[in-house]
């Protein structure tokens, strides 16, 4: 009876002590699952705190030094490879008015300034930046203050002032469509069936210029479109083939081997896929 007594005894111990495990275990999943929630919840937090910011240095920028819509001055303005086709839509996008921003007083916000785009049927529309690489305005804002929305950037390896083959501006593809976010737009029907989309506009310090797109995709991380210097016009002649190959759209522009072009490029999602907009120089008005 006495064996008995005992083995029950045990067996209850045992018991108390799985159950007792089993309710820490319970708490410690618990401790866990609260502290992955409010650490999420700081991020989200953080996250639309930076976005706030950049909206308001957005619209900063916008209230103190917009960028003018104009004509362009015929005497100072040069069409850039025009087709032979009279009915191609780059007549109709060398009407359009010019992009023309205040760097002076762009440069005293922030001396990197280089250039102000727009892109038709999207949200951008902001200063351009360069610096001696393609780090710093991944995390900093235009008023070069720790943000990681970043800024819109130009490739530190371009030369804004006498545009390379390919010049590249970058930026964020944020949720809330700040910096590059409204990029993604570009790849929906409503977008591209409105011919009217199919121009940025970017004005730099010494120039305002219009570029017809000619390819819009998305793509894995690569270098090949971010390539900038060309050994032999027949290699970049390949290069803009490719591109136009690429694209998910069928544009009416033809870039050819005498052409410069602009490339922009952003995040899609998490995984890395870029979505990338190609387009080819078609007017310039010298300032």
């Amino acid at each position: 009876m006495k064996h008995n007594g005992m083995k029950k005894r045990v067996i209850v111990v045992k018991t108390k002590k799985k159950l007792i495990l089993k309710k820490w275990i319970r708490v410690t999943l618990l401790i866990i699952f609260l502290l992955i929630l409010s650490f999420s919840i700081f991020k989200l937090f953080i996250w639309k705190q930076e976005g706030d910011e950049i909206k308001s240095i957005e619209k900063k920028i916008i209230e103190e030094t917009p960028p003018e819509e104009k004509e362009s001055t015929p005497e100072n303005t040069e069409i850039i490879n025009p087709p032979n086709n009279k009915d191609n839509d780059y007549w109709n996008y060398i009407k359009m008015n010019m992009l023309n921003a205040n760097f002076n007083e762009l440069k005293k916000k922030n001396k990197d300034t280089v250039g102000w785009i727009k892109v038709e049927g999207t949200n951008i529309n902001y200063p351009v930046v360069q610096t001696i690489n393609n780090d710093y305005y991944l995390n900093h804002s235009y008023d070069k203050t720790n943000n990681k929305a970043g800024w819109v950037f130009a490739d530190y390896r371009n030369n804004l002032n006498d545009f390379d083959k390919n010049t590249i501006i970058y930026a964020h593809g944020r949720v809330d469509t700040t910096m590059f976010g409204s990029l993604k737009n570009i790849l929906q029907s409503s977008w591209y069936n409105n011919k009217n989309n199919h121009i940025i506009k970017f004005s730099t310090v010494k120039e305002n210029t219009l570029w017809q797109v000619f390819s819009v995709y998305t793509i894995p991380a690569e270098s090949y479109y971010i390539t900038t210097q060309f050994s032999s016009n027949e290699s970049f002649i390949e290069f803009v083939n490719t591109l136009k190959n690429r694209s998910q759209v069928n544009f009416s522009a033809l870039p050819s081997g005498n052409d410069k072009i602009l490339t922009l490029s952003t995040c899609k999602d998490s995984k890395g896929t870029r979505v990338v907009m190609h387009a080819k120089l078609i007017k310039v008005e010298n300032k």
